[in-house]
C-alpha cells in the first residue's frame, strides 16, 4: 500500500535509474529560473546537504532535510510525507554517489519536473582524484565525502552555482556567503590535521561499525577499519571480524567506536572477542558517521559534527 501511495504521488512507477541521472535530468532543464516568493523552499535528503544550502542561501532559502539524527541513509525508504515535501519543493539537493540508494527512483522522477541536483556532481564530472573507489563497492565511489572538509568545500562551490543559476537575482550574495563558509571549512580542515597528529602514529587507528571514514582517514592521516562495508546493507563477515581482533590485540589499540546511525552489535562482539584473548578494549565514544546530531546542538551543524568526531577520537586514542 505504501508503494502504491508513493507511486501515485510521483506519477507512476517506472524502471530503475542510478541517482546520478537525477542531476543529468535537471541539467536538461536549462533556463529554469525561480520566480516565486521568498524564502525558496529547498528540500534536501540529509542534514549535511541542508547545512550547505542554509549557509549559502542565508535568508533567501528555507532548507529542510528528509533524514534526521540517527537515520541510516543507506537503508532509508521514503514515506508519503517525504513525497509531499518533495512535491512542495522549489529545488531539491541530495548527496549522490549512491548514498541514498533506495531513494534513487524517486529522485529521478522528481528531476524530470523540477531542478534536482547531487552536491557531489561536480566531483564526479571532474573525475576528482580524491574520490575513493573501494573494490568491494562494485565500481562505485565511496559516498561519505563530507568527512573530508576540503572535499566538502568543493561540494559547497557546486551547490552555490546551482542556486545562483536558479535564483540569479541573489547570485552575488550566494557566492559571497559560500566564500565565507569555505574559509571556515578550510581553517577547520587544517585544525583537524594538527589535532589528530597529536595521536602517536602507531595508535592512530580508527575502528568503527562500518566503513564510513575512508575520506576522513585519507585527509587526516588516520588508519581506518570498518566492520561492515561502505554501505550498511552489507554485513560484517567472520574474516573481517577476526582480522580486526588480530589488529587490536597485536597493536594494543585501546579503543573502538560506535556510530549514532548504526547498531553497536558488531562493535560489542569485537570487544568481547578481544577480551577473550586477554586484551581490554573500550568504546572510545560515539561518532557521527552518516547523520548529524540534533538540530540546535553543536553536532547538529556540519562543522560541529566534525569537531565532535575529531575530539572524540583524539581523547580516546592519544
Amino acid at each position: 500500500m505504501a508503494a502504491i501511495i508513493l507511486c501515485s504521488f510521483v506519477g507512476g512507477c517506472g524502471p530503475s535509474f542510478g541517482t546520478s541521472n537525477a542531476s543529468s535530468s535537471s541539467r536538461d532543464r536549462d533556463g529554469v529560473i525561480y520566480s516565486g516568493s521568498y524564502p525558496i523552499n529547498v528540500v534536501c535528503t540529509t542534514a549535511q546537504v541542508a547545512d550547505i544550502v542554509s549557509n549559502v542561501g542565508g535568508q533567501h532559502v528555507r532548507a529542510e532535510n528528509l533524514m534526521g539524527p540517527g537515520v541510516d541513509p543507506h537503508l532509508y525508504q521514503a514515506t508519503p510525507s517525504d513525497v509531499t515535501k518533495l512535491n512542495g519543493a522549489d529545488i531539491i539537493f541530495f548527496n549522490g554517489l549512491h548514498l541514498e540508494g533506495r531513494l534513487a527512483d524517486l529522485l529521478v522522477r522528481f528531476a524530470r519536473r523540477k531542478p534536482t541536483f547531487a552536491v557531489s556532481e561536480g566531483l564526479q564530472e571532474a573525475h576528482d582524484s580524491r574520490l575513493r573507489e573501494p573494490a568491494e563497492f562494485q565500481g562505485h565511489y565511496d559516498p561519505h565525502i563530507w568527512h573530508d572538509a576540503s572535499l566538502w568545500s568543493d561540494c559547497v562551490r557546486y551547490t552555490t552555482e546551482q542556486l545562483a543559476e536558479f535564483d540569479p537575482s541573489h547570485a552575488d550574495e550566494y557566492r559571497a556567503n559560500a566564500e565565507r563558509y569555505i574559509e571556515q571549512l578550510t581553517e577547520a580542515h587544517e585544525q583537524f590535521k594538527r589535532r589528530l597528529a597529536e595521536i602517536p602514529p602507531e595508535r592512530r587507528v580508527l575502528v568503527t561499525a562500518h566503513d564510513a571514514f575512508g575520506y576522513f582517514g585519507k585527509a587526516y592521516d588516520v588508519e581506518v577499519h570498518g566492520l561492515q562495508g561502505i554501505s550498511t546493507v552489507s554485513e560484517a563477515n567472520v574474516a573481517t571480524m577476526q582480522n580486526t581482533v588480530d589488529l587490536l590485540v597485536n597493536r594494543k589499540i585501546k579503543a573502538v567506536f560506535v556510530e549514532t546511525s548504526v547498531s553497536p552489535r558488531n562493535v560489542q562482539a569485537l570487544i568481547e572477542a578481544c577480551a577473550a584473548r586477554g586484551h581490554q578494549v573500550s568504546i572510545g565514544g560515539s561518532l557521527y558517521s552518516d547523520a548529524m546530531g540534533q538540530p540546535g546542538t553543536p553536532e547538529g551543524a556540519y562543522l560541529g559534527m566534525l569537531r565532535h568526531n575529531v575530539e572524540t577520537i583524539v581523547e580516546a586514542l592519544k
